[in-house]
Parts: C-alpha cells; structure tokens; sequence
C-alpha cells in the first residue's frame, strides 16, 4: 500500500507532483539548456551553472506552471476557461497555455501595462481586461464571476507550483551534484517549485532566494518569521515585486537556506556579463541570481563550490536596457 508522502500536506506541492508535472507539460515545454562560463567562475571563484529559462517558451519559466495548471484542469471545468490578472511573463504564459487546452483566456492588464505586453496577449488569443493598477484582483473576482471561467494565480497555486518545480527536476538531472541553487525571488513559486525538487532529490543541495533590496519582503518575512507583504518596491527586477503568498511562505520560511539580496546596479552589471559572456538576453528579473553569486554574501558561504543558477527570463524590452 502506498504511504502519502507528509510533504504532501505541509507544502502545496511534493516530488510525485513535481514528476507528473513534467510528464504532463513534457509535450510541449522545452528541456532548456545549462550553460556555462568560465569567466564568470574565475569572477565567482567557483564553477556555475545556469539553467537558462528565457529559452523557455513565452521566454520565461512562467510557461511551466501555467501549463500544468491548466492541464490539470478536468474538462468541464476547462471549458469555461481561464482568468488572471497579470501584466508581465504569466500573462503570456497563460493565454499560451490555454491555447494549447484549446480555452478561451481572460488576462485583467493594469491600463499602464506596456503595450507590447498587451499586444503579446492578444497575440497569442487572449482577452486583455484593462483595469486600473490597483483593481486588478476586484476586476479578474469579477471577470471569474461572469464567465465561469476558473482563476489560476501566477504563483500561489499548487498546480502551478509544481509546474514550476519541473525547473528544478531538469536541473538536478542535468548537473546532479550541486552544492547550492540560486533562485530568483517575487511571488515565490519558483523559489518553492525548485526548492521542493531539491528537498526530495538531493536535500544537502542548499537552495538560496535571490531578492532586491528595493522588494526585499521575503528577507524581511524570514527575519520576522511571518509574511511580510510588499509595499512602494522600488526595485528594476519589475518580476520581483510581489508579496510570498499562502503556499509559498511555508517552503521559503521551513526550507530555504537564506534569503540574498542586491541592489539594482549589481542587477544591471550581472545583465551586461550576460549578454557579454553567455551571449543570452537575460531580463533583470533573471539575472538577479547572477548578481548574487557574485556578491560577498555569497561569496562568504562555505562549501559552495558548484552552483546552479536559475535564469529566469529574458523578456526585456531592448529599446531600454538599463545600461
């Protein structure tokens, strides 16, 4: 008789969900590559490893999540559709998905949401339900009540969670005998997804969340021991200013290693060796790991010798690198 795993009820997702995640998105979500850098491990003075999510589809791990959530939906439920509220990577990555299950998509857009972000949803066949920046929950509450159409947040779901805890899996299979992962740190799903992967897979692997210190409520929520929410961040990495939500908390309170932060020209610099070194468009949100293990904090831990490093994403707009 099989035993449930306890993890399954202390976190929102565990390593059978995480494995039928992948199985599940396997069809249509790409493997994405590890590269590496020998100039970046002589600035690190240690070897890294980067799992490079901006070759994900939608350019960013989003994809991941979104799509389990969505397949995992049984098909009457599914065919009232999807809403969110969302004006960056998640936005694109759920209408995408939704496409792929073959139903329609809401996306409640804050009506300064960049146009390109806007035009990338409609795109790819969504709705764009402009809202004023600060409705944006009331107003996908209300899009769910008139549709029907079920509300899959961007990080705060356990389906999504173990979507996104596939980047994790891939990245043990790839280079199984890591000391440490970095992650970078918003919301808080793919901190927990790649964190919970480890905890299973290789639990002596320290998984590290890399923060701003312009949105540094997940380091502040760990000092205090209770969430902490986000208020005014004041950060570049526009992907890393949400507040830990219900599900993710726990994971980062019981089983991160530590919250790292940086500032916004450490964030600037990691993009530029990027682009210079990897030749990979990385957007701020996803070099944030980068300018962590280059930081003294990090560079401080013992026993570090083999580092991933999650990119997160690339979608930066090129008309307005910050450099």
């Amino acid at each position: 008789m099989h035993t449930p795993d306890p993890d399954r009820l202390r976190y929102a997702a565990d390593l059978d969900a995480i494995r039928a995640a992948a199985a599940r998105i396997a069809p249509h979500a790409h493997r994405t590559p590890v590269l590496t850098s020998r100039t970046l491990d002589r600035m690190a003075g240690r070897s890294l490893f980067f799992k490079c999510e901006p070759f994900q589809i939608g350019g960013a791990f989003k994809f991941r999540g979104a799509l389990n959530a969505v397949l995992c939906l049984d098909d009457e439920t599914a065919a009232r559709g999807v809403v969110t509220h969302s004006s960056g990577n998640y936005a694109q990555a759920l209408t995408i998905a939704a496409g792929i299950r073959g139903i329609p998509a809401w996306v409640v857009m804050p009506d300064n949401a960049p146009r390109v972000k806007v035009a990338a949803v409609q795109g790819y066949g969504g709705t764009v339900v402009p809202c004023p920046p600060a409705l944006r929950q009331q107003t996908a509450d209300r899009v769910r009540a008139e549709t029907g159409a079920t509300y899959l947040p961007s990080y705060d779901h356990p389906d999504v969670i173990a979507g996104q805890g596939t980047c994790g899996l891939e990245l043990f299979e790839q280079v199984p005998d890591l000391d440490a992962v970095v992650v970078p740190t918003g919301g808080g799903g793919l901190l927990s997804g790649v964190t919970l992967a480890f905890h299973h897979l290789s639990p002596g692997t320290r998984v590290y969340g890399a923060e701003p210190r312009g949105a540094d409520d997940a380091a502040r929520s760990r000092v205090a021991g209770r969430i902490i929410p986000q208020t005014a961040p004041d950060t570049i990495a526009d992907g890393l200013r949400t507040s830990l939500g219900q599900h993710t908390w726990p994971v980062v309170r019981d089983l991160v290693a530590d919250i790292l932060t940086v500032e916004d020209d450490e964030i600037v610099a990691a993009m530029r060796l990027l682009m210079e070194r990897l030749k990979l468009v990385v957007e701020p949100s996803g070099a944030i790991g980068l300018a962590v293990a280059l930081s003294p904090a990090f560079r401080a831990l013992p026993d570090a010798e083999r580092v991933g490093i999650v990119l997160s994403g690339g979608n930066v707009d090129l008309a307005a690198l910050p450099f």
